[in-house]
């Protein structure tokens, strides 16, 4: 069993059952129904049917009504306003279905699996070889990583791609440099023989600054630099294996922050621009012979009506130079080509900085005129915003340069260290680091996904690793609480009671963990993390209601008490799996 039919599913069908006997001719009528504050649910479809039908509203809502099955699910349904129905579900309905998705044997706690799942290729998490990833790295790594977990678990077929910057004209200064200083990329190993990702980085760094500075003062080393890129593109062996060297490095200190992220990263997956270098060539023959790409000015172009410059001529897509180099079209439009027709996908999602989106939006449709995106293959672009300071600017160190991102996550590790000190009880030193970096990282990462991905956010790590307010510390000391519940409740196990009434901050709690598979469902679909993040923020809300008006271990019967347990643990599981999806560790202490 994985699948639990929710009360919302429960109570819409019945009503649509009592829509359809009060009004035959309308059988797929839609009670539109909601969550309301007046009551559990509020069904506003009649207002709509009665004006089709030329009705009073508040007699059809009457006659509805007279028509509703109540008693196992819906407890009472009343007339309200105009024509709305507010409708209350029974307590044992409540218990009932929370008791369902506790008992779900594969643990999804009745979350469904699509029925008829798609083939999504995403593409997160695109650091630059040779380059030190900094802030403006994350928001795709998070936000990518997030919509993989949310599509997986809703049953979509997913591959990762991590289209990493491996190709261009760099590479031939780095790559000269490197064989004229052969000793430059030489480590001094640890004990074990490993190489850190920071020693790689810090490697890479100092070899990319001294290329750099002879490569803006020698002119014959511009020349033979220029040269070099020249054999890259050939695919001269010599060339190709020092360009390796440079992938393999870059790639230790890549996976060592993303380690740092908490996030897997696997090294199949990363496929980056160098990995359609030898369908260029294709790519742009089959847009210039079906007239999708013109030649103007010797450069094969892609023109669009609505994209113009500021002197009002068209701005092209340009795919090929007028020198034969390629530009980053033609590597998109090559990567399109192999995940449709090679990896089968029919939806492309791109999770890539908002200011691309031109250029996107471009590739897509030239795309779509050559045949390769259609009604049945589908690419989008879920565009971020960009992190800024506290300032409201975007986020630089004091010198005016990028953030790091090793030295911000370290610095989130830390304040999230001195909280969890600070609240530890019986937590040894190796156990408030682990814990300092889970909670840090989650900080860091909510802060992230609790923010709608197309809006831009400020980093703020006082605010981030507060106990108050919407912060993943919030959420992983709720967890934490009802973990300490539960060890001290010993022998007196958690049990479902259905035929107990429910205070009002159960009722509340109940009918909140029981739009979970909800919450999950339209988070997927809508590739919206932060959808999920308001959903658990509001649970960790209402446990906390529940847990300051409800005794738990002091209730007034031993039957409240197992009740009330009962409650506790479907809430720390349904925040565990919803944190989990969001890629945020909770741990069992703070």
């Amino acid at each position: 069993m994985a699948s639990v039919t929710s009360l919302t599913a429960s109570v819409h069908q019945r009503l649509a059952s009592a829509l359809s006997a009060a009004l035959p001719e309308t059988a797929d009528a839609d009670p539109l129904l909601r969550r309301s504050d007046r009551a559990d649910f509020q069904a506003n479809g009649i207002l709509a049917l009665a004006k089709k039908a030329k009705a009073n509203p508040r007699e059809l809502a009457t006659r509805v009504v007279s028509q509703v099955v109540t008693g196992d699910v819906i407890g009472d349904v009343e007339v309200s306003g105009p024509g709305f129905l507010n409708v209350t579900v029974t307590d044992r309905a409540i218990t009932e279905n929370l008791a369902a998705r506790v008992a779900d044997s594969e643990g999804r706690l009745g979350v469904p699996r699509a029925e008829h799942p798609g083939t999504t290729v995403i593409d997160y998490a695109q650091p630059n070889v040779a380059k030190e990833m900094h802030v403006g790295h994350l928001r795709s790594a998070v936000i990518g990583d997030a919509v993989v977990r949310l599509l997986e678990f809703t049953g979509e077929n997913v591959v990762r791609r991590h289209h990493i910057g491996d190709w261009g004209t760099q590479f031939g200064m780095l790559i000269q440099y490197l064989d004229e200083h052969p000793h430059e990329l030489d480590h001094k190993a640890g004990q074990d023989g490993a190489v850190t990702g920071e020693e790689a980085m810090s490697n890479l760094d100092r070899l990319y600054k001294a290329a750099r500075r002879l490569f803006d003062a020698d002119e014959e080393f511009k020349t033979r630099a220029r040269r070099r890129v020249v054999d890259l593109q050939a695919g001269d062996p010599h060339t190709l294996a020092t360009w390796q060297k440079f992938v393999d490095e870059s790639k230790i200190y890549f996976f060592s922050v993303f380690e740092k992220l908490d996030m897997e990263v696997r090294d199949p997956d990363i496929v980056g621009e160098s990995g359609y270098n030898d369908m260029l060539e294709e790519t742009c023959r089959l847009l210039e012979e079906s007239g999708v790409a013109v030649r103007s000015e010797g450069a094969l172009c892609v023109f669009f009506d609505d994209v113009k410059g500021p002197d009002g001529n068209p701005v092209p897509l340009i795919v090929q130079k007028s020198d034969g180099g390629y530009g980053y079209a033609a590597t998109d439009l090559s990567a399109i080509r192999d995940r449709v027709f090679n990896l089968k996908a029919d939806t492309l999602l791109y999770v890539v900085d908002a200011r691309q989106a031109l250029h996107f939006r471009m590739v897509f449709e030239t795309a779509r005129r050559a045949g390769w995106l259609n009604d049945e293959v589908t690419a989008y672009q879920l565009a971020f915003g960009t992190v800024l300071g506290k300032d409201g600017k975007p986020f630089k160190t004091r010198e005016g340069e990028t953030v790091r991102l090793v030295d911000l996550l370290d610095e989130a590790i830390e304040r999230a260290s001195a909280v969890v000190r600070e609240k530890a009880q019986d937590l040894s030193e190796e156990e408030i680091a682990e814990r300092g970096a889970q909670v840090g990282v989650g900080a860091v990462k909510y802060a992230d996904l609790s923010t709608s991905a197309s809006r831009d956010y400020k980093f703020d790590l006082d605010q981030m690793v507060s106990l108050n307010g919407d912060t993943s510390v919030y959420l992983q000391y709720a967890y934490a609480r009802i973990q300490s519940i539960l060890r001290k409740a010993g022998d007196v196990r958690p049990a479902a009671h259905p035929e107990l009434a429910l205070a009002a901050a159960e009722r509340a709690l109940g009918l909140h963990v029981d739009a979970f598979a909800e919450s999950v469902r339209e988070a997927a679909a809508e590739y919206a993390p932060h959808k999920l993040a308001a959903y658990l923020y509001q649970l960790a809300s209402l446990y906390t209601s529940f847990y300051d008006k409800c005794p738990v271990l002091k209730a007034e019967t031993p039957e409240q008490v197992e009740n009330r347990l009962f409650l506790c643990d479907v809430t720390a599981r349904t925040l565990h799996q919803g944190m989990a999806l969001l890629g945020i560790r909770t741990p069992e202490r703070l």
